[in-house]
């Protein structure tokens, strides 16, 4: 784990709290960003009436209302969090909604045909056990998806870095990454998708990323996060409260080409028996 910042509250867990009013903001520009490949990589897979699917760290419920449409009235969908506020919404029908930390707990019960978390890993303690733990809860030909950020490959928010407005972005983006990093964030964790996913005895593990260049919900992605995290980047001395409100205003001008770290996205399909089975 990275050493905090000199002068930076002595904090552990997730940086980005799902109790602030900004993190539903969070959750409906994410969606924006990426629930369209998520989607496809999920049809891709074949999910069908019927199926029984856990959706991990749900966050908000955009991912779990679609699951429950395409399962339908036959099949389950599980959703769980560490802070189920802002799921709470799509509970009912097909949708349990369930407090439940990934890295800690043991999994649901159950054999489920498709687990799907995305952004969560990246910010779990023991993310090893967490992976394991969603491998050992598939049914045999279940699929295990997981979409995480890869912000060690592609550090700046602005790619177009030709003045100070983007050079003062890209400076604030570095120093939150600091912060996630200090907290245990891997900000090289996507890229070992596919290798973990096989390491957890997954067959058929394929992977790729993507990462809008720019975007109205990129800027809307950049105003939440930043007034989220601005008491913990200025006490850390990463940023005074002029640049935060110039950066903020720069971001609402529409100035600047915001981007965002790579989404990786790794599946695999689970065998008859997995290493881990051996093992117990």
């Amino acid at each position: 784990m990275t050493t905090p910042p000199p002068g930076s509250p002595d904090k552990t867990g997730y940086l980005l709290d799902n109790a602030q009013p900004e993190a539903g903001t969070r959750f409906d520009a994410l969606g924006a960003l990426f629930d369209a490949s998520t989607f496809r990589h999920i049809e891709e897979l074949g999910i069908a009436p019927g199926w029984r699917c856990w959706e991990v760290g749900a966050g908000g419920p955009s991912v779990v209302t679609w699951l429950a449409d395409r399962v339908g009235p036959a099949g389950r969908v599980l959703a769980t969090d560490v802070d189920t506020s802002w799921a709470t919404g799509a509970a009912g029908g097909v949708v349990e909604v369930l407090r439940h930390d990934v890295g800690r707990d043991a999994p649901p019960e159950g054999g489920f045909d498709l687990i799907h978390a995305r952004l969560v890993l990246v910010h779990v303690a023991d993310r090893d056990r967490a992976l394991r733990s969603m491998a050992e809860a598939l049914r045999p030909g279940g699929h295990l998806l997981l979409e995480d950020a890869d912000p060690a490959s592609q550090p700046l928010i602005c790619l177009d870095e030709y003045g100070p407005e983007q050079v003062l972005a890209n400076r604030l983006r570095t120093g939150f990454r600091s912060l996630l990093a200090a907290r245990g964030a891997d900000l090289a964790y996507g890229r070992k998708l596919p290798r973990l996913l096989r390491e957890a005895g997954l067959a058929d593990v394929t992977a790729d990323a993507y990462f809008p260049v720019t975007s109205a919900a990129c800027a809307v992605l950049e105003a939440a996060t930043v007034r989220q995290v601005r008491d913990e980047l200025v006490a850390a001395g990463l940023a005074t409260d002029e640049e935060i409100d110039s950066h903020l205003a720069n971001v609402t001008s529409g100035r600047l080409d915001l981007t965002t770290s790579p989404m990786i996205s790794a599946w695999g399909r689970r065998v008859a028996f997995l290493p881990s089975d051996d093992a117990a």
